[in-house]
Formats: C-alpha cells, sequence, structure tokens
C-alpha cells in the first residue's frame, strides 16, 4: 500500500455560530425553494439525481456497492481528522450505517479533540457513535482485527493515527473527500470531488442511490439526516455557497432531518475560554490592505477551536475582507507543541489554498504546512525541538514572539510586500 500524502491541515472548521432561534427553519425555508427544480430530476423512486452529476454519482455509487459487497462480514476503522467537523462527523456515521447493509462493523475514531461547541452538542445530542484515540490508545487496541481503514472528508493529511494504522499493515480501503486531491492514493475505492461543496453532499447522493433508504419512523436514521445536515449546512456557509447538487442534497434531507433538533445544535453556547481567545484577537491583531492577523499565544489542546471562531469574528469587521488567527496549542498527553492557523475570507477572488501553500510552503518531505477550500483554509506548523519549557514565563515570552514574528512576515510578504514585522538595524 502507498500512500503519499502532500498537505498538512486541510480544513473545513464550522463557521461561526451567531444564529438566531429560526435559523433551521430559515434553512429549511432555502431548501424547499430548490425542491420544484429536485423533484423535477426524480423517477418514480425519488432516488434519482439532477442531470449535472447523475451520472457520475450514479457511477461511483455503483462502485461503492461492489467494494462493500467484497467485503462482508469485515470490520474497519474510519479515521478522521484530529479535530473532526460536522460534515467529517456526520459522513462517517453515514458511512457506518451503509456498511451495517453489508455486515460490516465499523469504527469512528479521531486523535484530537472535540472543542467547538457545536461539535460535542451534535455527538451528544445525537448519540453520534465517534471515539477519541489517541496515538497512546492505539498502541493498547489489537488492531489485528481490522481488515481495512476508511478515510471520509480528508486524505489522511490531518490524523496523528495514520502512521501506526498503515505500520500494523492494515490496508487503505476507501477515501471519500471534496478536498483537491493531496497527494498519490493508492486506495481500493476513491471518490475525491472537489466540485461538492461538502463531504456530506457526496454521501446524500449514495442515499439517493439506494444505499441506504432513509426511514424517518427510525431515530437513528433521524439524526444522521439531521447531522448530515448540519454538515452540508457547515460546509456551505448556511447554504450561501451551496451550489446546485447542494441544494438537491439538501432537500433530500429535509424530508427526514429534525429541524428542532439541528436548532439545538446551532444554539449551542461558547465557553469562556473562547470568548477570551476571541477577546485576544481582537487585541492584538493589525490591519493591512483589508486584512486582519492576529496572533493569540499559547492554547490549551482542548480549545483549538477557538482559532477559526475568532477568525469567523474578525473577518466580519468592517473594511475586512480576510482575517488570519494563529496560536501555539500545546497537547499535554502527546506532550508536544503546534503553531496552528485559521484563515476565513470573504473576497472572492483569493483562494485560500493558495494564499497558505504559497505563505508557508512545504517541509523537507514535500508535505504542505496547510491547505484550504472556499473562503477557508488553515495551516498546522510543528514547534518540533521547541516544545515544551513553557514553565519559565521568560522562555515562554521568547519563543511565542519569535514564532508570531515569523508568522506575520510570512503573510505580510503577500498581504503587503513593503512591510515586514523584522526591523532592520
Amino acid at each position: 500500500m502507498q500512500f503519499k500524502p502532500s498537505l498538512t491541515q486541510f480544513e473545513s472548521l464550522p463557521l461561526t455560530t451567531d444564529q438566531t432561534p429560526d435559523d433551521a427553519e430559515v434553512d429549511r425555508q432555502l431548501v424547499d425553494n430548490s425542491s420544484k427544480q429536485y423533484t423535477q430530476g426524480l423517477t418514480s423512486d425519488g432516488n434519482s439525481l439532477g442531470p449535472r452529476s447523475n451520472l457520475l454519482a450514479h457511477q461511483k455509487a455503483e462502485e461503492f456497492r461492489q467494494m462493500l459487497s467484497g467485503h462482508r462480514q469485515e470490520r474497519q476503522l474510519v479515521i478522521l481528522q484530529d479535530f473532526p467537523d460536522p460534515d467529517a462527523l456526520s459522513c462517517a456515521w453515514t458511512y457506518q450505517l451503509i456498511a451495517q447493509q453489508y455486515d460490516i462493523k465499523c469504527d469512528i475514531i479521531y486523535a484530537g479533540a472535540l472543542s467547538h461547541q457545536e461539535n460535542i452538542a451534535l455527538v451528544r445530542l445525537t448519540n453520534l457513535p465517534a471515539q477519541r484515540w489517541t496515538t497512546q490508545t492505539l498502541k493498547s487496541k489489537d488492531l489485528s482485527s481490522y481488515h481495512g481503514f476508511v478515510l471520509i472528508d480528508s486524505q489522511g493529511t490531518t490524523s496523528n493515527l495514520l502512521t501506526a494504522v498503515q505500520e500494523a499493515k492494515i490496508p487503505l480501503l476507501v477515501v471519500i473527500d471534496h478536498h483537491n486531491l493531496q497527494g498519490e492514493i493508492t486506495s481500493e475505492f476513491v471518490d475525491i470531488r472537489p466540485s461538492a461543496r461538502a463531504t456530506a453532499t457526496i454521501f446524500t447522493q449514495y442515499l439517493q442511490a439506494g444505499l441506504l433508504t432513509l426511514d424517518s419512523s427510525i431515530s437513528q436514521h433521524v439524526k444522521c439526516a439531521t447531522a448530515l445536515m448540519h454538515g452540508l449546512r457547515s460546509d456551505t456557509n448556511r447554504l450561501m455557497q451551496a451550489q446546485e447538487e447542494d441544494f438537491m442534497a439538501a432537500a433530500y434531507l429535509s424530508r427526514f432531518y429534525d429541524s428542532q433538533l439541528l436548532n439545538a445544535v446551532l444554539q449551542a453556547t461558547r465557553s469562556k475560554r473562547v470568548m477570551d481567545v476571541i477577546e485576544r484577537s481582537l487585541k492584538n491583531r493589525i490591519v493591512q490592505n483589508n486584512f486582519s492577523i492576529a496572533g493569540v499565544g499559547y492554547l490549551r489542546y482542548d480549545d483549538r477551536d477557538a482559532i477559526p471562531q475568532a477568525a469567523d469574528f474578525l473577518v466580519t469587521e468592517d473594511n475586512v475582507h480576510t482575517a488570519v488567527v494563529y496560536g501555539i496549542v500545546h497537547d499535554e498527553d502527546e506532550e508536544l507543541e503546534v503553531a496552528i492557523g485559521s484563515l476565513r475570507t470573504s473576497k472572492l477572488t483569493l483562494d485560500p489554498d493558495e494564499f497558505i501553500k504559497e505563505a508557508f510552503g512545504q517541509d523537507r518531505s514535500g508535505r504542505f504546512f496547510g491547505g484550504g477550500r472556499t473562503s477557508a483554509g488553515g495551516f498546522e506548523i510543528p514547534i518540533g525541538f521547541l516544545s515544551g519549557g513553557n514553565e519559565n514565563p521568560a522562555y515562554a515570552k521568547m519563543k511565542w514572539e519569535v514564532f508570531d514574528t515569523q508568522i506575520k512576515q510570512k503573510l505580510l510578504k503577500l498581504v503587503n510586500p513593503k512591510d515586514n514585522p523584522i526591523e532592520s538595524e
């Protein structure tokens, strides 16, 4: 098996949670507006797709069906990015339910944490069966019982579990993602469609093709459809950036999802620590050429999702079209530190993927330190040898100043080449 990823941090993180109690109902009205167009593309069984994506979607669904048929009664690992978002969580659950039709048992795992309040609420309110496995946890597991592993809404570059799973000689069976191809992939089944705004759209098309018949009288199906709607909604900025096939997927899910449950997920409140990080980003930001750039210092591992939420907030400032927020995140369990950042933009001509790759480049193995999608992106840079030692305030302050200055310098080279944070003597 070969798997040679070249991107480090492809984010599809949840957007800001400043919602009104009527948001879920507004979303229902949005998808209802597309229902007429959607139903014109349906056959009598209600499972056909629109003409634009019909051929590819049905072709991939049939390939997927054949792959699953060839792995009946097996056990698989579904590996998510370290900090899974609603799109990844909902699609992994859908994969598990589809696989059950073929007597395939799946364990959904991630190495990081659920730190965004919406993700925590989604898992708790729907009983979504995702488990946290650290690299230490993985060492205590008997991996010989697994016949293959699956990557959903990622291509493996954002999971610390991948290396251990590969070393255990577990084959890669499935990769389903909506991000650009990140490197060479050898897998039995691959469905990578950057044209789809969300992986939830791809999985909904699998449902429409008959891989799983949703039943609104089955609570688990209703909760899974609600999770898919949340994933689709999150990755399309509340359907504002949705394409035709995304609207059609939302129209299909509108038959099954629970709007009250979705609204409860959306109304999850921010923690005080998240609010503190947003406050820090406001105090520390610099604005150049309509870019807002803010370093927020050190964060606990469990508070990592405060960074994209701060970026979501800063991009709403008047005369700002792009916000970048970053900090050093410390993982006490693994005793390591990484510099993590998020980008949000409303500028249509700015490609987050190209911007982040150009700003931060690649490591020695050719892996990019970051990437992105429409309107959002992120990066992750290992601290390496300089990790730790933060119990000494003077050293911690000096280390942060070095990373803060270096990240700003790389960003400002693109934002405003004349403005260099390193003053010459």
